[in-house]
């Protein structure tokens, strides 16, 4: 595993120079989902791959820009699967962005997510480890990442960063939103999954969700490259991850680009969901 995290933070030092320096113009590509593809996308995309292709510990991975799992090495022991730049066209706007990694054993799926990883390219880079039943946060500084704390939520948080087309909104998910903030949560969302959950989990807690709605039933966000990662990390920072009723990581995936409904937070608002969502079932 340390292979994979140096592998990773090599490509996180490269990412951010990019993104200092590159291109944030479209392409005229498109992924597997549908979106355009940014320049720096497929340039992220490239070092990630071009990195990992020397490690020996990874036997496949699949990139969230790409249609295909690509094969490493036949002898490796972990799949990764990671979305290279997250929120990429907040570049422009320069808020922060991030990529995601969720690295499995055996088999692309939540129930064989064994880490996950994720950096936040911000006014400071940040790298949070999930791994071995506990979250680590590192600071890159002079060059190096180095370690600031443990990641720890709390049975309630504050905050509450709701995702997708409001028109689009079931009205039991609209009435769920309104009463969170009704007793006075903040509103916390740059449209970014990245840094929207980093807040949430270094604020202590809250919620963060992307629900099924009428133009997208299954949601918008992919299981393999956002929703597993995301839902390991909060697990092990003490919260939940769910996608309205049931854990996400107890989902099955069908195909490497599945997406999934989703929310996260600490206990006290994921149970709120529950009790609203268990109705409508």
């Amino acid at each position: 595993m340390k292979q994979i995290i140096d592998a990773i933070e090599k490509s996180a030092i490269e990412i951010k120079e990019l993104i200092e320096t590159g291109d944030t113009s479209k392409s005229e590509n498109e992924n597997s989902t549908g979106d355009t593809q940014l320049k720096l996308d497929i340039a992220s995309d490239i070092i990630i791959e071009r990195i990992f292709k020397e490690i020996p510990e990874i036997k496949q991975i699949v990139s969230e820009e790409q249609e295909e799992i690509i094969d490493v090495n036949e002898n490796g022991k972990y799949l990764i699967a990671y979305d290279p730049l997250d929120g990429s066209s907040l570049v422009d706007v320069n808020l922060s962005v991030g990529s995601i990694f969720g690295i499995y054993e055996n088999d692309f799926s939540g129930a064989n997510i064994v880490a996950s990883v994720y950096v936040v390219y911000g006014p400071r880079v940040e790298l949070v480890i999930s791994y071995e039943n506990k979250v680590d946060m590192y600071r890159l500084q002079k060059g190096k990442f180095n370690f600031i704390h443990e990641i720890k939520l709390n049975e309630k948080g504050k905050l509450n960063a709701p995702g997708s087309t409001q028109n689009c909104w079931a009205p039991y998910h609209k009435e769920l939103i309104d009463d969170i903030f009704k007793d006075g949560y903040r509103l916390r969302y740059s449209g970014g999954m990245v840094p929207d959950l980093h807040q949430i989990l270094l604020k202590g807690g809250g919620l963060f969700s992307y629900p099924g709605t009428t133009d997208r039933p299954k949601g918008k966000l992919r299981q393999l490259f956002e929703v597993f990662p995301f839902a390991h990390v909060y697990e092990n920072a003490g919260g939940q991850a769910i996608d309205g009723t049931q854990r996400v990581l107890e989902i099955p995936t069908e195909h490497i680009h599945d997406t999934s409904p989703c929310f996260f937070g600490s206990n006290n608002e994921i149970n709120r969901v529950k009790e609203v969502y268990s109705k409508h079932a």
